[in-house]
Parts: C-alpha cells; structure tokens; sequence
C-alpha cells in the first residue's frame, strides 16, 4: 500500500476508536487501538506497512510534543523542575546501567553493550502514552505535571544513550567524556533551536497580526502547526535533538501567546486544529505500534523454535526489573525533591508511598520506544549481523505492551485509594481570576465626574440603565463563584435557605436560556431553508449563537456546582436547627 494511502487509513482508524471507545469505557483508548491495529494486520491479506523510524519521528511525534510543550503549565513545569530533571536525566542513567547489567545477567546471548542498547530504548517514558493513559483517571494535578515534564525531557538523555550503546556495540569503544559533551550539545542545542524558532515566529506573527488583525489568523495557524516539524527537521539536521527542539518551540510560543488576547478569531482556531491534531495522531501512533506487533511477534517466536515462550518470559522479567527500577530511584532519589516541593507548595499532595507507586506504574513506554528499538543497524562495522537485533525489539515491543497493561489496569485501582484532596488549588485560582475580571468590568462602567458633566443627559441616562442591569448580571455571576464577596449587608446576612433558593432559581434562568439560544438556532436554519438567507450569513449567525452557547453551558455548570454546594449548606443548617 502507498505511503499516503496508509496514512489515511490509520487515520481514519484512529477516528473509528475514538468513537468505539466511548461504548468501551472500560478499557483505554490506546489498548483498543493497539488491538485494532494488530488485528487489521493479522490476515495474510492484511495491512502491513514497512514501519520507517525516522519518517515515523518525523510525521507524528513532533506536533504531539509541540502541543504538550504549549499545553502543560509553565508554572508549575518550573517550580517542578528538581524532580523533573531527577527523572528525566537521573533515572535514565540508572536505568541504562541497571537494566543492562540485568538484561545480560538474564539473557547471556545479549553482548553487554546490546543490553545497554536494550536498556536505553526502554528508558525513556512516553509522554504520548502518559498523557493518554493519566489524564482522565484523577491523576493529582502536580504528580502529572512531573510525569508529563519528565516524559518530554527523558527522550533525548535515552536517545544519547542509545546512540553511545550502539557506536560500542558496533566499534568495541566508549568514552564518558565523549558521552557527557555530546549529550550537552544534542539537549541544550535542541531546547536552544527550538526556543529560536518559537521565538522567531512569534515576532513575524506579532509584525504581521499588527498590521492585519485576524484577518490573516487561518494562515498563522497553519504556520503554527508547520512550526514542530520546522523546529524538528532543523534540529535533526544540525545533529541536535529535534525532539527537545518541539517542545522548547511550543513552550516559547506559549510564553509569547500571553500578549495576544485581541485575536479571538486566531484563538478559536487554533484551539480547533489542536484538538483534532491531537485526537488524530494520537490514534495514529498506537495503531501504527498495533500494526506492527504481528510481525516482531512471529520473526520472534519463529527464531526461538521450541522455546518460544523464553521472550515472553524474558519480556515480562525485564518490564519487572524495569518498573522495579523505577521505583527504587522514586523512593531514594526523588521522594526527598518532592517532599521539599509539597513544604514549598508547589505541590498540594503529600509524597507517599502509594503516590510513589502510582508513579511507578505511571512510567509507560510508547512509541518512540518502538520506533528507536527498530532504528538498531543490521549489521556491525565487521558484516556481522547485529547481535540479537529481532530479540531486542520483541523485548522493546513487548515493555511497551507490559507498562500499557500494568498502567491501564493498575493505576484507576490505586488512583481510588489516594486521600482526596480537598478542592484542587488551580479550580480556586479560576475562581479568583474570573471574579477579578468580573470585578475589573463593573469597575470599567463607572464614569467619573468630567465625562458625567460633559455627557447629554439623554445618553447618560441610558448608559446609566444599562451599566446597572450589567453590574447586576456580573455580581450574580460573582454570586456563583463566592457568594463571600456579596456586596450588600443583606445578601451577607441571607439564611443558606435564601441562598440555596436564588442558586437554584439562576441556574433555572441559565437553562432558559441555553434553550433560548438552541430555539434561535433552529429558527435560523429554517430561515436558510426557506431562502430568506444564504449560507455565509447562515454560518456568521450560527457562529454567534455556538460561541454564547459555549458560554453559557459553562456558566450553567458553575451555576448548578454552586447550586448544590448552597443545597448541603441549607440541608446542614436544617440537621443543627433540628438538633438544637
């Protein structure tokens, strides 16, 4: 099948199991996606493609690391950074030297040098995997943020690695000096490239967007989308690491995005693309892993004859030896880094021992596992075929699937034993900043006494009106949010009865409305189908309406969490009165 042909197809795989998996709740999308693919490849007629590394690397993994890079929270990316770097630099070396030594320990047909090459592709954490896999199992906010960071970081000290165990496995020398001067260029190179790029970007966008507003935002985005793989191929070709050179871009273009509030058409899609770029090559990447598990499995299990259940005995052992790793380096290595950062607060859960585990099984190999174990050479220097290539990427293969396993059924189990947190410190920061910026509005309303006394008294008395039905409307929306900050000695004194009636009775008013507007809606679409509009105007209006519908859907979630927190404080005020 050709190249673009296959992509297409994974493609609109990728968009069947996301749909599939919301009948299949229980299991995680990657593993139906892995399963999907194998099974699509298992028929002698089925979908077998040649798996490429490099034009892997390049067409899918730059962009998901770009959109982490934007995505995760730079905040706390910073204040986390002791434990990230602990993970992402320590653990690797760790891992390299420890599994190695175990993986020719186990398997003495492994030359050393092939073991660390082996220990090298397992040791980075997938950020892709992580993200899908953590994401929406209650993961503390904090705790995710390291795994995300670490995920992003870790690829290239493991591809350094790598590259070392092989050039040792292939000339028989090795030199750490050699090892700490080039992984130093190919790390800081990577982020410096990337964050140039970023930076130099953000300037044309700004020098454009000046001068054309959102006129030009469907070309900025499609250059925002290009910029990973710019950042990815410059990287790789100036012997850096294209990987780091993703992220360090979306970070910078994240930190410039800050002074562009005004550009609301650019945002909207923006947000748009992402979103479906996620969801794409997300799907894109473990069905492409799936696709491939048919044939490492049997070029395997041929060569092993008889023995055939030893690599799957050796897989298991080394993925053990793996998270077992893993979770000695957490205990002695980061748990102190945490600690520090919980007393420091920048992070709200407490380190323990059962977070220490839920990090372990957190560690999940994915794709570029994979697609390093399958860039190992054919041959050495010498002819020779390389030692043991097929066994060490069933190995590989066989980590990934362990980890996905283990994490999937693992961690909601041990998810549900933490303490609960109480309400997460990022949920009363939004609080806070929405009832800012309520505040700053009815602020912005008050006229002072020049432009009273210069104003017509016609208009002023309509301004007048209408800026005190808008202050009503935001300190209800105030109201919601902190029904502390009330103004009025009255609204303080209001029994939770009282206050339980008006939380219910707005969140009646927000779903009139919200009905309102699917009424308004419709109405428009049977205006076009009568002709009395065309479509252009159809999609500007209905635009209109989908945008205040987001609004207020959010708004009426808001309305019913406040409603339901004045109801259990009305129910509560009710038992002491009775008791009293």
């Amino acid at each position: 099948m050709h190249t673009v042909e296959t992509v297409l197809v994974v493609l609109m795989l990728g968009a069947i199991t996301g749909i599939v998996a919301r009948y299949m709740r229980g299991i995680p999308l990657p593993l139906i996606q892995i399963a999907l693919g194998a099974a699509v490849s298992l028929p002698q007629r089925g979908l077998h493609i040649a798996f490429d590394p490099e034009l892997f690397l390049l067409l899918f993994i730059p962009p998901l690391l770009f959109s982490d890079g934007r995505r995760i929270p730079k905040r706390e990316f910073f204040a986390l950074y002791k434990p990230i770097l602990l993970l992402s630099l320590g653990l690797v070396l760790f891992t390299v030297i420890g599994l190695g030594y175990v993986v020719n320990w186990l398997i003495p047909s492994i030359p050393l040098s092939v073991a660390f090459a082996l220990a090298a592709v397992v040791s980075p954490t997938d950020a892709v995997a992580v993200s899908a896999i953590t994401r929406n199992l209650g993961m503390p906010s904090h705790t995710l943020h390291v795994l995300e960071g670490e995920s992003m970081l870790n690829d290239a000290s493991g591809l350094v690695a790598l590259k070392f165990a092989v050039a040792a496995a292939l000339t028989g020398a090795f030199s750490w000096t050699e090892v700490a001067r080039d992984f130093m260029w190919i790390a800081i190179g990577g982020l410096g490239i990337g964050a140039l790029l970023g930076w130099g970007f953000s300037v044309a966008r700004d020098r454009v967007t000046r001068r054309l507003g959102d006129l030009a935002a469907t070309q900025m985005v499609l250059l925002l989308w290009l910029l990973p793989f710019l950042a990815y191929i410059v990287g790789e070709r100036i012997g850096v690491s294209g990987i780091l050179a993703a992220v360090a871009a979306g970070v910078t273009t994240n930190f410039t995005e800050l002074n562009r509030s005004n550009f609301v058409a650019e945002r909207m899609q923006s947000q748009g693309t992402w979103t479906i770029i996620e969801a794409a090559f997300n799907g894109a990447i473990f069905l492409l892993l799936g696709l491939q598990l048919p044939t490492v499995i049997g070029v395997t299990l041929e060569e092993a004859g008889p023995h055939w259940w030893l690599p799957i005995v050796y897989a298991a052992c080394i993925s053990i030896a793996l998270l077992l790793l893993r979770w000695i380096w957490l205990t002695l290595g980061v748990q102190g880094s945490l600690l520090r950062a919980h007393l420091e607060g920048k992070m709200t859960e407490r380190p323990s021992r059962l977070l220490t585990v839920v990090s372990t099984l957190a560690g999940i190999r994915g794709a570029v596992t994979l697609a390093a174990a399958l860039s190992l050479p054919l041959m050495l220097n010498d002819g020779q075929p390389f030692p043991a290539r097929n066994l060490v990427i069933f190995l590989a293969t066989g980590t990934i699937l362990f980890t996905l396993v283990v994490g999937s059924i693992g961690l909601p189990l041990l998810l549900r034993r933490l303490p609960h947190q109480g309400v997460p410190s990022v949920v009363t920061e939004e609080r806070n900043a929405r009832v800012a910026a309520f505040k700053a509005a009815i602020a912005s309303m008050v006229l002072d006494k020049d432009q009273v006394q210069s104003a017509d008294p016609h208009w002023l008395a309509e301004y007048q009106e209408s800026a005190g039905l808008l202050t009503q409307e935001y300190r209800r929306r105030i109201d919601m949010l902190l029904p502390e900050a009330m103004d009025t000695v009255e609204a303080q004194a209001e029994s939770p009865e009282v206050t339980r009636r008006r939380h219910e009775r707005y969140v009646v008013e927000m779903e009139l409305r919200l009905r309102a507007l699917r009424v308004e809606r419709d109405a428009l679409y049977a205006e076009r189908q009568k002709q009395h509009i065309n479509d252009e105007s159809l999609r500007k209006l209905v635009s209109e309406l989908d945008l205040s519908e987001v609004a207020m859907t959010r708004r009426l979630a808001m309305a019913r969490e406040a409603a339901a927190v004045s109801a259990e404080a009305a129910a509560s005020d009710q038992e002491t009165d009775a008791d009293s």
